[in-house]
């Protein structure tokens, strides 16, 4: 009995992992994509004679 409870137990984690390294996946893609946006937009703003960082501070 204690080790069915300990299968359903580990099962449980893993299944949490799974689906929380999977939501996160999903966030990473759609940081990566604003990035990028980032990078497009900001060029536009730079100007003629101004200097695009590609970092804020």
């Amino acid at each position: 009995m204690v080790l069915l409870i300990v299968v359903l137990l580990l099962a449980l984690v893993l299944g949490g992992a799974g689906f929380a390294l999977h939501a996160l996946w999903w966030i990473a893609l759609v940081v990566l994509a604003l990035w990028l946006l980032g990078f497009v937009f900001r060029g536009e703003r730079a100007g003629a004679g101004g200097r695009s960082r590609w970092y804020r501070w």
